[in-house]
């Protein structure tokens, strides 16, 4: 947020309300057709509330997305080591943010802020299961985001048994992958 402003209950309430306009937005139109009037208009603010919170649409996009990644964590498919949710699909879990993974403008954007976010974990559990070094793990991290992103997006984000039966059969290949690596670490 542009400058540093007190956090009381008015400006929280402010907050949400431009980031809950900025979600019904994009439910409506791509991200690149909206603009700060129409958020405005939508949140029912002025301009100058607008820009006394934000500085620009990319700052509403990145609260909204860090907001969207701290309260989904991670959850597991099913009791095998390893098997969690992917970070997209923990947020298109939440009808709410789903369309911000949809928008084919915000593809990168959305994708570079999850492994900004998730890096720091999944970075190093893929070095321990794999034996890798750090920048070759954090390759294989970005290879399984993107194709993470691919396979949801082509099931719409919807937790349907094909998507379910996809992201199983990929999470085998991925632990089948980290196992060979491990062997091969070993010999």
């Amino acid at each position: 947020m542009s400058g540093e402003r007190k956090t009381d209950r008015r400006t929280i309430y402010t907050l949400n309300v431009i980031q809950t306009a900025f979600l019904e937005l994009i439910d409506q139109q791509p991200f690149a057709k909206i603009t700060v009037a129409q958020l405005c208009r939508q949140a029912e603010i002025t301009r100058s509330t607008f820009y006394l919170h934000y500085a620009n649409l990319n700052e509403v996009l990145n609260a909204v997305l860090d907001q969207a990644l701290m309260f989904n964590q991670p959850l597991r498919l099913d009791d095998e080591e390893g098997s969690m949710l992917p970070a997209c699909q923990r947020i298109a879990g939440s009808a709410k943010y789903r369309r911000l993974l949809m928008d084919p403008d915000l593809s990168e954007y959305v994708v570079a802020r999850i492994a900004r976010h998730e890096q720091g974990r999944a970075v190093p559990q893929i070095m321990l299961r794999t034996g890798l070094s750090k920048e070759e793990a954090s390759s294989l991290f970005t290879y399984i985001l993107h194709g993470s992103l691919a396979i949801n997006k082509r099931h719409h984000f919807t937790r349907s048994p094909e998507w379910f039966r996809d992201v199983k059969m990929i999470q085998k290949f991925v632990n089948g992958g980290y196992q060979a690596l491990r062997q091969k670490e070993n010999h």
